[in-house]
């Protein structure tokens, strides 16, 4: 259930969601550059994404690695409920990377996917801390490394789409190369307005927004109540 204390207020003041320029988010860069988009309209917060994320990536109850934040904007004299995926932003700039003291985190060159090596991780847990999305999930005793989203890597190695975009019943996220023009989330950001949450952090995030009121604060969208599943 939805908290009311939790309703996203639309604030003068705060950290305004910015629309990122399509020729931007289209400007070529060297090999692939691997995005997901999430079409708020679409998304029913049905939980299919964390659901199939959990079991594909066998991550602890509490250490899912992708959520949906549930937001209740004031539109006048009613109410509009969005639900609001939230996961790793795979940032061109990743704050994570620079923390990490033995280099364990980094972003890969061919397709800019950030991973962590859970053999070199010493489980210190400071990107964690340094993450401003909040999308990694610590392992309070200290003796794993953080859980985050890394675009099911194993399974786009093999061709295959990342869990959570194969069984979203909605067709809210799509994923792809941004380099190729005739990839699905290509043409998304060329046909649509898209937003980036924390834009002006300067961490350059390839997850989009469509579909998310122009005037809503995305800092408070990301500290905002989420649903989680009972295994």
């Amino acid at each position: 259930m939805l908290d009311r204390r939790s309703i996203l207020k639309m604030a003068a003041g705060g950290a305004m969601l910015a629309i990122v320029p399509s020729a931007q988010l289209q400007a070529k860069t060297p090999g692939k550059r691997l995005a997901m988009v999430f079409d708020v309209r679409r998304c029913t917060g049905c939980l299919s994404c964390t659901v199939s994320c959990a079991m594909e990536n066998q991550t602890e109850a509490g250490r899912g690695r992708t959520r949906v934040n549930q937001a209740c904007i004031e539109q006048g004299d009613s109410f509009a409920t969005l639900a609001v995926p939230n996961q790793c932003n795979q940032c061109d700039n990743p704050a994570c990377v620079y923390v990490c003291p033995v280099e364990a985190t980094y972003k890969r060159e061919e397709d800019g996917i950030v991973v962590i090596d859970h053999e070199e991780c010493i489980h210190c847990q400071l990107c964690v801390d340094a993450c401003p999305y909040g999308a990694r999930r610590k392992d309070e005793t200290l003796e794993t490394p953080p859980e985050k989203c890394n675009f099911c890597i194993h399974r786009v190695s093999a061709g295959l789409l990342p869990a959570c975009v194969e069984t979203c019943i909605g067709e809210a996220r799509s994923f792809g190369d941004l380099n190729d023009p005739k990839s699905k989330v290509s043409q998304l950001v060329r046909d649509n307005k898209v937003y980036a949450m924390l834009s002006e952090s300067g961490t350059k995030p390839n997850i989009f927004y469509i579909g998310l009121p122009e005037q809503a604060d995305d800092q408070e969208i990301l500290s905002l109540n989420f649903l989680e599943w009972q295994r």
